[in-house]
């Protein structure tokens, strides 16, 4: 089973699912959680061949939302459905398994992606992390400084870095099969069928991964869906607008918890 994390106790409000993206992990997500635990049970996830959980040989969605729904067979029992929120490739994984397994969800948040197939992908940012001579590192600074060159983006470097254990000189990241995954995990797998529950899908205003071209497919798929966006917020936008990001999911949850 995937490694996963818990914050706060359960209450009489539905428990949140945190499905994190490509090179990310529940830790990542540790400041959103504790925030929003305030009123629910948070359970993060590190997915596979990310963080503490199994390695595997493949990164396809439909692999990925089967680990999903592992977590939430052993969980749903004890705390009922879940609101499961996903970002980027969490939130992939989190469409398709609401798309398999809708029981299981309370309701489905989507940080920032689409049920598309994008053209762009990130294996060069593999290729800067297998590059390092982790040999050589002793403290996180000194791998930001080695992978300026070829990662000039700070935040990128940051956030990547936090897959980093310099004392055991190693990633917490599979990455010869996240690169050979790649066309997966860039891709949408072909489904059948829609999710009729409630959907949210908030992406960052100044973002490229989710345009309005997308609607129509993420209508077919999810008909209930609603759409918002955060000004000022790119990708990554529960870093880099955290308390718009929480309000937003927070205000969504709170709604669907209310209905009859």
């Amino acid at each position: 089973m995937l490694n996963f994390t818990t914050t706060g106790t359960a209450t009489d409000m539905a428990p949140l699912l945190i499905v994190h993206g490509l090179f990310g992990s529940a830790r990542n997500w540790g400041v959103i959680s504790k925030r929003l635990s305030d009123q629910r049970l948070v359970v993060s996830v590190d997915m596979r061949n990310h963080g503490d959980s199994p390695r595997h040989t493949t990164q396809s969605y439909p692999d990925m939302a089967a680990d999903l729904e592992q977590v939430l067979d052993h969980l749903t029992p004890i705390h009922g459905a879940f609101h499961v929120l996903g970002h980027s490739m969490g939130g992939k994984a989190a469409m398709v398994l609401a798309l398999t397994r809708p029981d299981l969800l309370k309701s489905l948040i989507v940080a920032d992606i689409s049920p598309v197939v994008y053209d762009h992908d990130n294996t060069h940012l593999i290729h800067a992390m297998r590059d390092l001579d982790l040999a050589q590192i002793e403290r996180r600074s000194e791998a930001d400084a080695a992978l300026e060159h070829d990662i000039p983006n700070a935040g990128v470097r940051a956030f990547l870095l936090q897959s980093l254990v310099t004392k055991e000189k190693k990633w917490l990241l599979n990455l010869d099969v996240l690169e050979a995954e790649m066309p997966k995990i860039v891709g949408f797998p072909e489904v059948s069928g829609s999710y009729s529950g409630s959907a949210f899908f908030v992406s960052g205003g100044e973002s490229t991964y989710v345009s309005r071209d997308h609607r129509p497919t993420t209508k077919s798929l999810f008909p209930n869906a609603k759409f918002a966006s955060i000004p000022g917020t790119g990708h990554w936008l529960h870093a880099e607008k955290p308390r718009e990001f929480e309000a937003a999911c927070r205000a969504w949850m709170t709604a669907i918890d209310a209905r009859p």
